[in-house]
């Protein structure tokens, strides 16, 4: 299945759960950290916990737990080991050591359980590649907020291509998807589109998104259009005419690492 889009429902908000499901986002995921306030934690976890155990735990629907090295993240792994299925992935934020990873793998044992980091801080940044290496990862998200916050520098391109482009080669590494932050402007139409469109370029698998309205501008952005997989499959018809070896299509050298990034183009067309 494709991961183009993540959409964030607040854990707080059980009555938004189920048409968040049903926006058209690749995958739909509660959120039990930053959007609900500590006094309702117990709560939202209860209601989450409830609503994906309904749907059947499919593997669309994650959960973000809160940070595991907090009493509600705790908390929120007891909860998930008191189901009888655990959800396809839990996303834990804040992460910046690899042991963490290890020890949430070995508290859910057996369970089948995708992880998914959240790397947000200076920390978790020097520690991309391992992390995402690790056990049972299934995907990174980019945290871009909190580690704006943390650096000191503003939410403009620029300013955190390194951190970006850092990601990018560790989830590559690791063979992990890879999600660019939500837009926090939620109107702003042309400027999801266009730094969506950046983020592809620069490696991104797919994009967190905040609210419904944002998922079809990311999935546009992420799906292969016809010009692209039309190229796609004649690089590729070209590399096999041409018995595995150098070929030449237009003009240009058509090798093994073209080939690569054509399947991917029209493995991603496939969905």
């Amino acid at each position: 299945m494709a991961e183009r889009s993540l959409l964030f429902v607040p854990g707080a908000r059980a009555d938004r759960f189920a048409k968040a499901l049903g926006a058209g986002a690749d995958i739909t995921c509660i959120d039990l950290e930053d959007s609900v306030p500590p006094d309702g934690k117990d709560a939202a976890r209860v209601a989450a916990i409830a609503f994906i155990t309904e749907q059947g735990c499919p593997d669309h629907l994650w959960l973000r737990i809160n940070p595991v090295r907090s009493a509600a993240g705790l908390a929120d792994l007891l909860a998930v080991l008191s189901m009888e299925k655990a959800p396809a992935a839990l996303m834990l934020p804040k992460l910046t050591d690899p042991a963490d990873l290890s020890l949430v793998d070995e508290v859910l044992g057996e369970r089948a359980a995708g992880l998914v980091p959240l790397i947000e801080t200076a920390a978790g940044l020097r520690n991309a590649a391992p992390i995402a290496m690790a056990k049972r990862v299934r995907a990174l998200l980019f945290g871009a907020v909190d580690l704006s916050a943390e650096l000191g520098c503003t939410l403009d391109w620029e300013p955190l291509l390194y951190a970006r482009s850092t990601l990018v080669a560790a989830a590559a590494e690791g063979g992990v998807g890879l999600f660019d932050v939500p837009s926090i402007d939620v109107a702003d139409v042309d400027g999801l589109r266009s730094s969506t469109a950046r983020a592809r370029a620069l490696g991104f698998t797919g994009r967190a998104c905040i609210h419904p309205s944002q998922v079809a501008v990311v999935n546009g952005v992420f799906t292969p259009t016809a010009a692209e997989i039309a190229r796609a499959n004649r690089v590729v018809d070209a590399f096999e005419q041409a018995g595995g070896g150098v070929a030449l299509l237009d003009g240009k050298l058509i090798e093994i690492p073209v080939v690569r990034a054509a399947r991917r183009v029209l493995a991603a067309a496939a969905g």
